[in-house]
């Protein structure tokens, strides 16, 4: 028997309970995999919470990587053996081993280790759809990304300063400030002690910028859209603080036509060939080098609750992965 961490109820992170689980014989078109490494999310925190609702019971996470270890009828890209990844389908990567819809693997380079790709499908390959495709970052452009050290952040700080763009980030702590700017931010603003509207305003010599990335939610989010420059875009795209409230359209008329969007990567990478090319895309920016992805936290997967408080309560940098 294996282990995997269900959910009966929502709540808080006492509600996660690991357990044996018994899985059936794989099905047409799917994959087993044993994992070697999970990756942890905020997103699997709004699962465990309620704020994006699952049937329950439930499975936990969306991000792992591993080995296939058998396949269904009607699978021919993959085999017995071969190393793969994923971020999204069906939620249950806090297990030791599962079955997984095969078009949502991707096989995984030899260049690229189990917990480093378990650390950055979901963040990179977020950091791909917002960087390439939501607004598509131009060398000389100055951005704006909120939560700069977290695993997001960082990634997009190097990829961002690799396209030639200027880097502003926002974070909570002078540590904080140090590892950014270690990553490509060009000017860490620590958000605790200095007002990140006027020292935008201040860097950017009272332009603005084009481009906001905001997963922090309800507390920057008015001050983010007062970042960008007219016509600039608002991207909104986690709920770290909590949901942003209902927005009055009339706002961006307001501010400069601004433009606003609350995207999510399952929407991106919902066609095969939008995930193998996103993914392809993030592989060889880090195979590059000018990609370093940190995972500065690994937990047990059976100490799940643990790293679930540690990322709320933001005591985590760059990414984190839970071992089976």
């Amino acid at each position: 028997m294996s282990h995997a961490i269900r959910i009966y109820e929502t709540g808080g992170p006492e509600v996660m309970r690991w357990e044996e689980v018994s899985l059936g014989e794989t099905a047409p078109n799917e994959v087993r995999v044993r994992h070697a490494a999970v990756g942890l999310n905020f997103i699997d925190i709004y699962h465990r919470s309620g704020l994006y609702p699952l049937p329950l019971p439930s499975g936990l996470g969306l991000e792992g990587a591993g080995v296939v270890e058998a396949v269904g009828s009607g699978v021919t890209d993959l085999k017995p053996g071969d190393r793969v990844a994923y971020a999204g389908g069906p939620p249950g990567a806090y297990a030791e081993v599962r079955n997984m819809p095969a078009d949502r693997l991707v096989k995984l380079p030899e260049t690229i280790d189990f917990k480093t790709a378990a650390a950055m499908m979901l963040q990179g390959m977020t950091a791909q759809y917002l960087l390439r495709r939501t607004y598509r970052v131009q060398p000389g452009d100055t951005i704006l990304i909120q939560a700069a050290a977290g695993g997001v952040g960082l990634i997009v700080c190097q990829w961002a300063k690799a396209l030639g763009a200027t880097v502003i980030g926002t974070v909570s702590s002078d540590a904080k400030a140090a590892l950014a700017k270690a990553h490509g931010c060009d000017h860490p603003i620590i958000y605790t002690r200095e007002d990140f509207v006027a020292r935008v305003k201040e860097i950017t010599h009272g332009a603005g910028v084009p481009v906001v990335y905001d997963s922090i939610g309800k507390d920057t989010f008015t001050g983010s859209l007062d970042c960008l420059r007219p016509l600039g875009m608002m991207v909104t795209f986690g709920n770290a603080s909590g949901p942003v409230p209902p927005v009055d359209t009339l706002e961006l008329s307001k501010r400069g036509s601004l433009f606003l969007t609350r995207p999510t990567l399952f929407t991106y990478i919902a066609r095969r060939a939008d995930l193998l090319a996103t993914a392809q895309e993030l592989f060889d920016v880090v195979a590059s080098g000018k990609v370093r992805i940190e995972v500065n936290q690994t937990y047990a997967l059976k100490d799940a609750a643990q790293a679930h408080s540690d990322l709320a309560a933001r005591k985590t940098t760059g990414s984190s992965v839970l071992l089976p």
